[in-house]
This record gives C-alpha cells, structure tokens and sequence, in this order.
C-alpha cells in the first residue's frame, strides 16, 4: 500500500507567504499603506465562512494624528513602539448587535431569520459568544489576507479592551479583541523562530 505525500494546491512561493514563513512583524519601515491595499485587504478577509454567514468582524482602521495617540494610551508597555512605528493599525472588534442584521447577511430568509434575530436578543450571553468566536476566527482570516496583499501583520493582545472600547465605542455596540500593525517589516523585525507544536503533539484522531 503506497502512502501519496499530501501537497498543497498553492504553489510554494504563495503557501510560504501565507503560512510557512509568516511571521509577527515587530518593526516597520516607514512604506505607506495606501487606502485600496486596505480595502484590498477587507475583499479578500470578508469572504471567510462565518456561523450564519453573521461576519460580526468590525475594522477601524487608524492612521496617525489624534486617534492614533488615544489608541497608544490603551497599549500596553511593551506594545507602544511597535504601535507607533506601524503605518497603520487596524483595532479588530466584534459587532455586538449582530443579530439585528439577519436580512442583511441572510436576505429573503424573514420568516426564518425572525425568531432567531429574536431569540438571540434574548439570550446576551449566547449572542456575544457566537459574535466573539466568529470574529476571532475571521482575525485569522484578516491576517492571511494581510500576507496576501505582501504585507506584514503584527496582532496583539496586549492593551486595555475596555479602556478601548469606553473611547472608541462608547455606545457599546463594538467589543474589541486584538490590535494589529499593518506595513513592511522593518529591521529587525522577527526576532529568533519560536517553536511550533507537531502534528503528534496537537491532533488526535477519534
């Protein structure tokens, strides 16, 4: 019995870009971000499957100037330089109000979408769950596309969400979780390769 290699469907050079040698950039060059690479960005990042196609994924982009001096007081320590440094930083956060949007991302669906609009408007805990983890997972895709585009992402975790969140959404419909730098790498930029867990290490099969 003969084993065929699994092989990627990408060519090399693209799944090196996306995968094998990307990394968390930590330093930039001073290179613009232009508006059509972020909307570039978003075209490839939105088209990632979602629960209910809901794509509760909201971006705020920010540049320099005032926004980007009230974002730096919401970073941690460790963050700031890199924050500054970076083009542009995207703030990543989820849309609390969802559910509100079935006829939107579900359209022509009213007879269905309506009860579960309603139950989700009942049950604040499940809804923000559900817009939570899908937009986590549409973070991901966000950083591919970043790579796709030959840019360089540096998402963190490390800053003041609710502090963030009462400045920039102080009407609470936002929920942030993760800041992102957006450019080309800088010197220095990567730093020693960190280790990543094996396949016998991560996966189990049932």
């Amino acid at each position: 019995m003969t084993t065929e290699i699994a092989e990627t469907v990408l060519d090399e050079h693209a799944a090196d870009l996306l995968f094998r040698e990307g990394r968390t950039a930590n330093t930039f060059t001073d290179e613009p971000v232009t508006d059509e690479q972020l909307r570039a960005i978003w075209d490839l990042a939105k088209m990632g499957p979602t629960a209910f196609n809901s794509q509760p994924l909201r971006v705020t982009w920010v540049r320099d100037g005032a926004a980007r001096e009230r974002l730096l007081t919401h970073m941690a320590k460790g963050n700031q330089a890199k924050t500054v440094a970076a083009p542009v930083v995207a703030v990543l956060s989820f849309d609390t109000n969802w559910h509100q949007r079935f006829d939107d991302f579900m359209p022509g669906m009213a007879e269905r979408t309506a009860p579960m609009a309603a139950n989700f408007a009942a049950n604040e805990a499940v809804s923000q769950q559900i817009a939570n983890n899908n937009a986590n997972m549409q973070a991901g895709y966000f950083i591919l596309a970043v790579r796709a585009l030959g840019l360089d992402a540096g998402p963190m975790s490390g800053f003041d969400a609710p502090g963030l969140d009462a400045d920039f959404f102080p009407d609470g419909s936002q929920k942030s979780f993760a800041v992102v730098n957006i450019g080309r790498a800088g010197e220095g930029a990567w730093g020693d390769a960190k280790p990543r867990y094996s396949f016998e290490d991560a996966t189990s099969t049932l």
